[in-house]
């Protein structure tokens, strides 16, 4: 089991949402806490008020489809922390956009942040763990999507899949370090994702849908603190998959009856 008393926990995306719903987790096992992301302002507050409840939290203002940006906040943490026990990464966007009728921009923005976003943080922190002598966690924030299509997510559950392929991936190759991995797997979850469009880059199209279908589903979703927990129970079991709602529980046995049935269909020619 990880040890997370003291330690230094980084998470992307950690001023809102399923961001802060780990940090309060963290906090609550006495981790330290550096809030990641683009929303400055948005961080600094959700720092402060996990200060107020005696966590010890900082903002790092944090783009985590710019390399250089995520690069900064490696350097910073590791020269004024030493070392990380647990990073999330977190950061993730979303626009209702099917594949063959999503535009360029959403395809474009959903990957930069979902995908490559995931890769520059690895980048710059797995050199910088591998280094450290001491144990450490990655948790890569998935979704249901992961491994359930939804035709009006079409972009959203791509860039998903490729996340799980990514984590699954990092996994394996980080066991020989002992740096466990994590795909946290999350159905709906109150936050604010239906609001992604706020950090689209400026030059490119809003898309008109946004989050539409989605609005109400996310309102009446899981608590973000809820997740948190799951997450730190998952953390200290090593857990490849972590879920924190299992109501969609005979979805996935459909999906995976499926895959199974056509694999023996092969076998039989």
């Amino acid at each position: 089991m990880l040890e997370l008393r003291g330690k230094v926990a980084v998470i992307t995306g950690g001023a809102s949402g399923i961001g802060l719903g780990l940090a309060r987790a963290f906090a609550g096992a006495g981790m330290r806490l550096v809030l990641a992301d683009i929303e400055a302002a948005a961080a600094e507050k959700a720092a402060a008020g996990l200060r107020e409840r005696g966590a010890e939290a900082r903002a790092v203002r944090t783009d985590v489809t710019d390399p250089a940006s995520v690069e900064a906040l490696a350097r910073g943490v590791f020269e004024r922390e030493g070392a990380v026990a647990l990073l999330c990464n977190n950061a993730g966007v979303c626009v209702e956009a099917p594949v063959a009728g999503g535009s360029d921009d959403d395809w474009n923005w959903l990957f930069a942040v979902n995908v490559h976003g995931a890769r520059n943080v690895i980048r710059a922190f797995v050199p910088r763990l591998r280094a450290q002598g001491a144990p450490a966690h990655i948790v890569n924030t998935g979704s249901f999507n992961s491994l359930i299509p939804a035709g009006f997510l079409g972009i959203y559950t791509a860039s998903k899949f490729a996340l799980l392929g990514l984590s699954e991936s990092l996994r394996q190759e980080l066991a020989p370090d002992g740096i466990g991995v994590s795909t946290l797997l999350p159905l709906g979850v109150n936050t604010r994702l239906d609001e992604s469009q706020r950090n689209r880059p400026a030059g490119q199209a809003l898309n008109p849908q946004a989050m539409k279908s989605s609005e109400s589903a996310l309102r009446a979703g899981q608590d973000p603190s809820a997740v948190g927990e799951a997450v730190l129970r998952g953390v200290r079991e090593n857990a490849r998959f972590i879920f924190p709602d299992g109501s969609m529980v005979g979805v996935l046995r459909a999906q995976l009856g499926a895959i199974l049935s056509a694999m023996e269909s092969a076998l039989k020619g």
